[in-house]
């Protein structure tokens, strides 16, 4: 019985470390951590995107474990505009633009006095743009959405606590585009963004994380300070590669443990 015990809290601890990597050493905290938010809602059953969605109550719950613990919360344009930030610097960024980070998101980042910055896509509204990465993707669940309003933007803005960055016109594939969309999709968006809500956009998120070095250059020469991609991680200098930053992904299936221990490493388990 003893040493089926054993045996089997081995196999539980192993388990335990592949799934969560708790082992990894932490990433220095003097460099900032760039967390990647979507949506701020409660699960749908049998919804694809689920990951997307973080809850509300978890959200709070990882702002105010951020608010508690020391943390300083900076947007995209502090983050590149000042290579002095203190230790333990986090900036919270949510992609496309969905109104919950509105009506969920916001409220929690006025509370605790949290920035953070919106990649919004222009032409956000009625596109289930997922089918963009993968066709088989044609649920509709993303157009179905609540997108956020001008109106709502503004808002978030004007607090002082939002800043606002670039994610393209449509959420294309850029990959799939040729020279002249890419531009249309990259410059055109940053210009209608600055038109629209009078502030600068001075970082890009690629839309999917999926990118190449000429949406690179684009980026670079529309005058983006920064692109943030979709790859697991906190970079060790953020000014080496400012066009391929990356980020740790926040996930709607995480727990308080794996989230401190994402804001430790920046990763994931071991594998997945």
């Amino acid at each position: 019985m003893t040493a089926l015990f054993l045996v089997l809290a081995g196999a539980a601890l192993l388990l335990f470390s592949h799934r969560y990597a708790w082992w990894r050493p932490a990433v220095d905290y003097h460099r900032p951590r760039i967390l990647m938010y979507h949506m701020v809602s409660d699960h749908r059953p049998g919804a694809r995107f689920n990951k997307l969605r973080v809850k509300p109550t978890m959200f709070e719950q990882q702002v105010r474990w951020l608010k508690e613990h020391g943390w300083h919360f900076a947007t995209m344009g502090e983050l590149m505009q000042n290579r002095a930030l203190p230790k333990k610097t986090v900036a919270i960024t949510f992609d496309d633009g969905y109104e919950d980070n509105y009506l969920q998101a916001f409220p929690v980042l006025k509370k605790y006095a949290a920035k953070a910055t919106l990649y919004l896509v222009v032409d956000r509204f009625d596109r289930d743009w997922s089918t963009n990465k993968k066709s088989h993707h044609d649920s509709g669940e993303l157009m179905q959405e609540p997108k956020l309003t001008d109106v709502q933007v503004k808002e978030m803005l004007a607090s002082g606590l939002v800043e606002l960055g670039g994610h393209t016109m449509t959420h294309a594939n850029l990959i799939r585009l040729d020279r002249e969309d890419k531009v249309r999709e990259i410059v055109a968006a940053r210009t209608e963004l600055q038109e629209s809500f009078a502030q600068d956009i001075s970082s890009f998120a690629y839309p999917f994380g999926i990118y190449d070095a000429e949406d690179v250059s684009i980026c670079a020469d529309a005058g983006f300070l920064s692109a943030v991609t979709t790859v697991e991680g906190i970079d060790r200098d953020r000014f080496s590669n400012p066009y391929l930053l990356k980020r740790v992904k926040i996930s709607g299936k995480d727990s308080m443990f794996a989230f401190r221990l994402r804001m430790k490493t920046g990763l994931r388990g071991w594998k997945r």
